[in-house]
């Protein structure tokens, strides 16, 4: 079955001062988080495009990130429902530790452009594995820079890229 993803849905103007009212309840609640865990770390919070961006910065080891960023991906859900138990409205707040999530963003865009490449001069679709919500939005992107098109396939937690040929 494909559909359309919610992070490829058109959004409305994003309210700034909303935003940065998420940053500043998941910046509290992680360093919450941190004191509770013994672990050292600076909180930096931005607004990036419709979502507010809240980065653990300045911490060593990846305990927080854990493999293929599964711990990441379940402290960024905790983050949101903090968020949401406070303000009352769905946040679409993304976390990033020690810079996982900006390394991933530079690995998949060169994903999504070698796989349009070899779609462009193969002319047949090619299946990507399995990612998250995240990495899929970064693939589409690459993907549509590339000038061709891409759909997400699959259910959750096996849902993958489809590169399509023009």
């Amino acid at each position: 079955m494909t559909e359309v993803n919610e992070e490829q849905a058109p959004q409305a103007a994003p309210d700034i001062a909303s935003l940065e009212q998420e940053g500043e309840i998941a910046a509290d609640y992680l360093e919450g988080l941190l004191d509770i865990a013994d672990l050292d770390g600076d909180i930096d919070m931005d607004v990036e495009g419709d979502r507010a961006l809240v980065s653990v910065v300045d911490i060593k080891g990846s305990d927080l990130v854990g493999a293929n960023g599964e711990v990441l991906e379940a402290l960024q859900e905790l983050t949101r429902l903090a968020v949401h138990r406070r303000t009352g409205e769905r946040s679409r707040l993304m976390l990033d530790v020690a810079g996982y999530r900006q390394g991933r963003r530079v690995e998949l865009g060169k994903l999504g452009a070698k796989a349009a490449e070899e779609v462009k001069r193969s002319g047949q679709a090619k299946s990507l594995h399995p990612m998250t919500p995240f990495e899929r939005k970064i693939v589409h992107d690459a993907v549509a820079a590339a000038g061709l098109r891409s759909e997400s396939e699959g259910e959750e937690p096996e849902r993958f890229v489809v590169v399509l040929p023009v």
